[in-house]
């Protein structure tokens, strides 16, 4: 199974619609999204997918949870993600929170662990944990924008840099 891991897309709904055509393509219909996507129309392009999305400090939209519960169903948008994909333990958070997260990697529990918040693209095996931050598709701050695609059975990592 191959799935995208994206984070802080902010609203560029140009960079995450450029990431869709390329998810599309590759055949990959399962997307982790870490946290601050910010607004509805990133909900709505992502709308084909199967998604799950952990609550970042910028998605305070009063509605935000309302309409991932009515595009993706119940539990598709929490803080803390716990989900498995075969057979894969996944815990996914913001980051934002960096003891909860330090909590997650330490914890021996998940064979993955996704998060974003910084921008800053991230691939480190820590223990039996493999810990992999996509950088942000919306901020160009620190990186160029990305988002990592995920061979949950070879286990390969692929990040996608977008051009500027």
């Amino acid at each position: 199974m191959r799935i995208a891991v994206i984070s802080d897309t902010h609203d560029h709904l140009e960079n995450l619609l450029t990431a869709i055509q390329i998810l599309k393509a590759e055949s990959v219909t399962t997307i982790l999204h870490c946290g601050d996507l910010c607004g509805p129309e990133v909900v709505h392009a992502m709308a084909d997918f199967d998604v799950w999305i952990a609550e970042g400090n910028m998605d305070i939209g009063v509605t935000l949870d309302q309409l991932i519960r009515e595009t993706f169903g119940a539990g598709r948008f929490s803080w803390l993600q716990r989900i498995v994909l075969d057979g894969y333990s996944i815990a996914m958070i913001h980051g934002d929170d960096e003891a909860a997260l330090g909590d997650l990697i330490f914890s021996g529990q998940h064979a993955y662990v996704f998060h974003g918040h910084t921008h800053r693209r991230r691939d480190r095996q820590i223990g039996q944990t493999r810990v992999i931050n996509p950088g942000a598709l919306g901020s160009s701050r620190y990186e160029a924008c990305s988002f990592c695609i995920l061979d949950l059975e070879t286990d390969d990592a692929q990040f996608v840099i977008l051009d500027e």
